[in-house]
């Protein structure tokens, strides 16, 4: 398995895609339930394929990943070549993942508690292995709204 299998949930929101994927491998509901009584690693591994295609799209479509901690703040944008990242660092104790820290934040963009650095970061030879590690570390996939705002400010 390349990436990680889904949630039981995400199975479930993804119910109808799943009987699609066993659909292309001729795969009926009978022999499906019968395949998870009878041979349940060979159901695991229908489930882990699926689960990798599932991640390979969802990665593939990405263009921006986000880790916000409490005195940072990683900002991507994931380019054909490489990632571009903005990071925003805070040299004091405020905590940017509550309420009162972000508002902080906002107010205080060029205090000389904050600072910004920007590079590129190259990828790889697995473009979408690369994204999944950091969402594995607790980067979440935006629409790039907060890389863009800090893009525009500090360029």
């Amino acid at each position: 398995m390349k990436y990680s299998r889904l949630t039981k949930e995400q199975f479930e929101e993804l119910h109808q895609e799943f009987i699609n994927f066993l659909a292309t491998q001729s795969i009926t509901a009978d022999e499906w339930a019968n395949l998870k009584a009878n041979k349940p690693e060979l159901a695991e591994t229908e489930l882990d394929v699926f689960s990798d295609l599932i991640w390979e799209g969802v990665l593939n479509k990405a263009e921006y990943l986000e880790h916000i901690s409490p005195q940072h703040m990683y900002l991507f944008k994931l380019g054909e070549e490489n990632m571009q990242a903005i990071v925003l660092n805070l040299k004091n104790d405020v905590d940017i993942t509550t309420t009162e820290g972000y508002n902080w934040l906002r107010e205080n963009l060029m205090d000389d508690n904050v600072e910004f650095l920007q590079a590129d970061k190259d990828y790889t030879e697995d473009k979408n292995l690369d994204k999944f590690k950091m969402i594995e570390q607790g980067a979440v996939i935006t629409k790039g709204d907060l890389y863009r705002y800090f893009d525009k400010l500090i360029n």
